[in-house]
C-alpha cells in the first residue's frame, strides 16, 4: 500500500461509472447520484459514495471536488479514513469498533429521518391533490 499522505484527486463527470476506476480520479454521475473512486491507499478497492440528503454531499469549486462527510472504508481490509476536500485527499485518524458502530447508528438515524420527511411530504401532496380535485382546481 502507498504511504498515507495528502494527494490530489481529479474530478471526472460521467454518466456511467467505469468498472475499474483509475487512481486519482473521482468519477461523479449526477444521473445516478453517485461518486466513485479507487481507494487512495493503493489497495485497489472501488469506493462507492452515494450522493443525496442522507448520504454524501458532493460539491465542486474551480473543478476541484469535495465530498462531505469523510470517507471511512470500514468494510475493506485497509480501513482507510480520509476527507476529499478541494481536490485533495486528507488522511484522518482510524476509528475504533465502538466509533464505527456509533457512526453506523448515526447514519441509519439520518436515513430514517430523511425517509420519514419524504413520506410526510408525499402524504401531504396526496391530500393536497384530493383537496384540489374536490374543489375543482385540479
Amino acid at each position: 500500500m502507498l504511504a498515507r499522505m495528502n494527494s490530489k484527486i481529479e474530478l471526472k463527470r460521467v454518466e456511467f461509472i467505469p468498472k475499474v476506476p483509475e487512481a486519482g480520479i473521482l468519477y461523479v454521475s449526477e444521473r445516478f447520484q453517485v461518486a466513485v473512486h479507487s481507494c487512495p491507499c493503493g489497495c485497489g478497492n472501488k469506493i462507492v459514495t452515494p450522493i443525496g440528503p442522507s448520504e454524501w454531499e458532493f460539491t465542486e469549486e474551480g473543478g476541484k471536488p469535495s465530498l462531505y462527510p469523510s470517507v471511512g472504508n470500514w468494510q475493506i481490509p485497509c480501513r482507510s479514513h480520509y476527507w476529499i476536500t478541494d481536490g485533495e485527499i486528507q488522511w484522518s485518524y482510524q476509528w475504533s469498533e465502538k466509533m464505527i458502530k456509533a457512526g453506523r447508528r448515526r447514519d441509519n438515524a439520518k436515513l430514517e429521518k430523511h425517509l420519514r420527511q419524504k413520506a410526510r411530504a408525499q402524504s401531504k401532496s396526496f391530500w393536497k391533490r384530493i383537496q384540489h380535485w374536490i374543489l375543482g382546481k385540479g
